[in-house]
This record gives structure tokens, sequence and C-alpha cells, in this order.
């Protein structure tokens, strides 16, 4: 299936968690934050299965200074 990560579109297995496509993708689990369709998912909910279309943002925090 068809998804959109950060505006690019990316294929994806039917049944593809949002923690599965964060590790494929290669960002660490710490200093992310992911949003599905528009709603910032907790990390507790990181187990949900992405739908077809879904529009996935994966922001990473930067340290500045």
């Amino acid at each position: 299936m068809r998804i959109s990560v950060n505006d690019e579109a990316v294929e994806v297995d039917d049944g593809t968690t949002v923690a599965a496509l964060v590790k494929r993708l290669g960002f660490g689990e710490k200093g992310i934050a992911v949003a599905v369709d528009w709603s910032v998912l907790p990390r507790s909910e990181w187990q949900t299965t992405l739908a077809d279309g879904a529009r996935v943002e994966v922001v990473t925090a930067v340290q500045g200074g």
C-alpha cells in the first residue's frame, strides 16, 4: 500500500505499524515525534496499524545554540 512520509510517497506492506515504519526508516526511538493524519501519536500507540493513504510526519528533535 502507499502512504506519505514527510510528503514523500512510500510503499509499505499491509499491516505495517507506526513502530515498524519508524524502524524501517532508520529513526531511533528517542528524540522523535510521529503524527499520523495530523494527530501526534504517543509512543504507547505506535503499534497502530497504518491505513492506505495515511499521511505520516516524523519530526526529530535538534539541539541548537
